[in-house]
């Protein structure tokens, strides 16, 4: 029966390990996209479009796949026509993930059993917008809804953090942190980087003049978002290039070549990146922050689309360079200084895998799982993108140190993913034991699967639980 309590659970193992262990644990969502500012000011939905589609690239590309035009995509059409739209496609997408995905929604947040299609889409829609107008949908009720505890945004160097501080202020019953994603220090030939320099400054007080006054105000804003709960970084590295510096003063030769609005070289566009990102690895270890490198994006591919739409709008692929030279001397050169921080290694391309796999087993000690290999991130959060990186970082590393799954979206209906997610790691674990491969031991198996579900990120990124800080201040 289609998304019954079974739905994935093909032995009785998984069933057991499911129910009486996965289900009922609290999630941990440490990478999404959703806005603090949208978390505080907890509007109700105007509909269900604002709340499905507006932002859903994943949605977007499979309503583009099937002919709907783009004025009922991300144009001008009503927002009941786009949700037409997304009802005619869907018949169309048994087998993706997004067809269990969308009606694991409707189910888990708002008691529809039905399926979605062009018959039954009229009837959905009154009956879901009759919900969100309810003070039990608005986005922080979503949130609590889903048993989520904490939650880590993405947050540029220069951001004022205002909103994780009121929300750390005004709410109760979970927490959002910021994750520190300095991209544009990182990317110094995009057209604005002029531009986000003088964010920089005025956030940190500290005039940018130099490539040294450019590691000091980043260094403050390492130690200001530290104080506001910050414990992760991110990267998108969407291609890496390694290449050391001469000599210092080559760096501060080519930050002043770009203030003076130089066009810069590749390779001093590599030089910059890797000086500068190593600097940051150093901070990272010294906070005892967790470091997330996402590789291996491909962003951008329809230049019309990208010129009328911008990024992020459903034209981004999977890269194919090499990666595994760069990365070791980027990782090696850490772990020679101070050291490495604990490390996600995240990369679209699940090619890959085995190689990230190995070379993290060259930097693993002190802390269990110290380098992780991301979960199935993007093109890669299908039931066989999930099996996949849980296969094989099970063939090459512990997978019982696992931190688990992520949303990476800007959805607040996405929640449903971690139940997916665990659903397949208890289908996996069942196969494991119903080959002989595991002990079907409900004990060992059961405590693995809250471990990665839940305990293993609660240990792992060293939050400041908000019990913790009461009695701090007590």
């Amino acid at each position: 029966m289609f998304l019954n309590d079974d739905f994935l659970l093909t032995s009785e193992t998984a069933r057991r390990l499911f129910h009486n262990h996965a289900k009922t644990m609290p999630v941990i969502d440490y990478h999404c996209h959703l806005d603090p500012k949208e978390i505080y000011e907890d509007k109700a939905f105007r509909n269900l479009t604002e709340a499905w589609l507006a932002g859903d690239h994943y949605k977007w590309r499979l309503m583009r796949a099937n002919g709907i035009p783009e004025s009922h995509i991300t144009g001008e059409a009503s927002d009941y026509d786009k949700f037409l739209a997304w009802a005619r496609t869907l018949p169309k997408a048994v087998g993706n993930p997004l067809y269990s995905w969308t009606h694991l929604e409707l189910r888990r947040f708002f008691g529809i059993n039905e399926t979605l299609n062009e018959a039954s889409a009229p009837a959905i829609w009154e009956e879901v917008n009759r919900k969100l107008a309810e003070p039990a949908y608005t986005r922080r009720s979503l949130i609590r809804n889903s048993n989520v505890t904490m939650i880590c945004t993405t947050d540029d160097p220069a951001d004022s953090l205002e909103y994780h501080r009121l929300l750390k202020e005004s709410e109760p019953e979970f927490q959002v942190f910021p994750t520190f994603r300095p991209d544009k220090a990182l990317n110094i030939g995009a057209e604005g980087f002029p531009a986000w320099l003088a964010r920089l400054e005025e956030a940190s007080g500290i005039s940018v003049t130099s490539y040294a006054s450019l590691v000091a105000a980043l260094r403050s804003r390492v130690d200001f978002f530290h104080q506001n709960g910050c414990r992760l970084s991110d990267h998108a590295l969407d291609v890496l290039r390694y290449q050391a510096a001469n000599e210092a003063s080559q760096l501060e030769q080519i930050f002043a070549k770009r203030l003076g609005s130089a066009e810069l070289s590749a390779e001093e566009i590599t030089v910059y990146r890797t000086e500068l990102l190593s600097e940051l690895i150093g901070m990272y270890h010294d906070n005892n922050w967790t470091m997330q490198l996402h590789l291996h994006a491909f962003r951008n591919n329809n230049t019309p689309m990208f010129q009328r739409l911008g990024p992020d709008t459903g034209y981004d692929g999977i890269n194919d360079l090499s990666l595994a030279e760069a990365l070791s001397q980027l990782l090696d050169r850490a772990e020679c200084g101070k050291g490495l921080p604990k490390t996600i290694l995240y990369s679209l391309n699940p090619g890959d895998y085995p190689a990230l796999l190995a070379l993290m087993g060259c930097y693993q000690k002190d802390t269990a799982g110290k380098l992780q290999l991301g979960s199935g991130w993007w093109y890669n959060d299908t039931r066989d993108g999930m099996r996949r990186q849980l296969t094989l970082l099970a063939d090459n590393s512990l997978l019982g140190n696992f931190v688990g799954m992520l949303t990476d979206s800007r959805s607040f209906l996405s929640y449903t993913r971690h139940e997916y997610f665990r659903r397949v790691l208890c289908e996996l674990l069942g196969e494991l034991a119903g080959r002989g491969e595991a002990p079907d031991d409900q004990a060992l198996l059961g405590q693995l699967v809250e471990d990665i579900a839940y305990n293993n990120a609660a240990g792992y990124f060293g939050f400041e639980s908000r019990s913790a800080a009461k009695m701090q201040h007590s």
